[in-house]
């Protein structure tokens, strides 16, 4: 079998991880032990819980899961904590640039208040981008199963602490829940102050999501928009607008929208033209990280690595990076690349 490059060298931009899902299994044990918590086996086994995600009972599963692990973030030090070993697990697997996401309304509760939660989340991004190098900013998300005037809340607060490391603004939680226009008031808020629309949809939910997400949220990335393969004229859409789906193929699978990896459609909206920034979603829960996700799309779809480096510049371009730090990025995907391998380069160049 001939030698391929690492992946977890390739320079790369990580846009779709969740704060609580980021958590080392580890440090749930060990928090969960610190507070008292009662962790079911699904969450102390050792190994990822088995989901499925595809009705609300097993949507419920998940999310009962998740908010008993965001139970245990219940001090500045335990924010600090998550975002250090989040920053220090992305380094290992290559990212040069993380955008986390996160709902501060979930944890005001433990920290003070809303407020208050969200200035201790930004000071453990700040904190952490400086001392590991890593570049990192925020994606602040709503939440659909909350009132659409929590979200406009929360993009007025999002907008207020733009210069503190807020880059974007999302919408979380079940697709199936809610309809996207129901909160397009508080995505008007956050583009009227400068943050980037990124809103989930067409995972979950079929291609009618991720059109709603389009057209009334305005999105200019879409947390993972897998579903859009089922409509042509979308995927078209997609590909013309260049909007970047946010593309997680372990939690697809893990979730139960497809059954095995070589279903996600990462071959088919590449063929298409939609740019994809592949991400890790929850780690905790879908055991896998940012590096997988690039063997994953090797593995079970073919790609080369001069496909995989096209796809490290795709999230690269999608990002809020600044620009400088964006070609410095995009340089360093090439040289990754132009370094050979059993002695023969391969082409630097390859196009989605």
């Amino acid at each position: 079998m001939a030698r391929v490059r690492d992946v977890r060298s390739l320079p790369k931009a990580h846009l779709h991880l969740h704060f609580t899902g980021s958590m080392r299994p580890g440090t749930l044990l060990e928090l969960a032990n610190k507070y008292g918590v009662h962790l079911p086996e699904a969450l102390s086994g050792g190994r990822p819980p088995r989901l499925r995600a595809t009705d609300e009972r097993g949507w419920f599963r998940f999310q009962r899961l998740y908010d008993i692990a965001r139970s245990c973030l219940r001090a500045p030090e335990d924010i600090q904590r998550l975002v250090r070993e989040a920053a220090e697990e992305d380094l290992r697997d290559g990212s040069r640039w993380l955008e986390i996401q996160v709902d501060p309304t979930s944890y005001a509760p433990m920290l003070g208040g809303l407020t208050p939660a969200l200035e201790i989340i930004l000071d453990a991004v700040e904190t952490t981008s400086r001392e590991t190098g890593l570049g990192m900013r925020v994606v602040v998300a709503a939440s659909r199963i909350r009132h659409p005037l929590d979200a406009r809340t929360l993009a007025r607060l999002a907008v207020r602490y733009r210069d503190r490391g807020i880059v974007g603004f999302g919408l979380s939680n079940d697709e199936r829940r809610g309809m996207a226009r129901d909160f397009d008031r508080a995505f008007a808020i956050a583009r009227a102050g400068g943050l980037l629309s990124a809103p989930h949809g067409g995972e979950l939910a079929g291609p009618a999501s991720v059109r709603d997400c389009l057209d009334d949220l305005r999105a200019a990335r879409i947390g993972h928009g897998v579903r859009a393969v089922e409509d042509e004229r979308l995927l078209r859409r997609l590909a013309e607008a260049g909007v970047t789906c946010e593309v997680c193929p372990a939690s697809n699978v893990a979730l139960g929208v497809y059954d095995t990896l070589a279903q996600v459609p990462l071959r088919t909206l590449w063929d298409a033209g939609v740019p994809v920034a592949l991400g890790a979603d929850d780690p905790l829960l879908f055991g896998s990280r940012l590096a997988a996700q690039y063997e994953i799309a090797r593995e079970h779809h073919g790609f080369t690595d001069a496909e995989l480096a096209e796809l490290a510049r795709q999230s690269v371009r999608a990002s809020a990076a600044p620009e400088d730090v964006r070609e410095k990025l995009l340089l360093e995907i090439d040289a990754w690349l132009a370094v050979p391998v059993d002695g023969a380069e391969e082409p630097a160049e390859a196009t989605g």
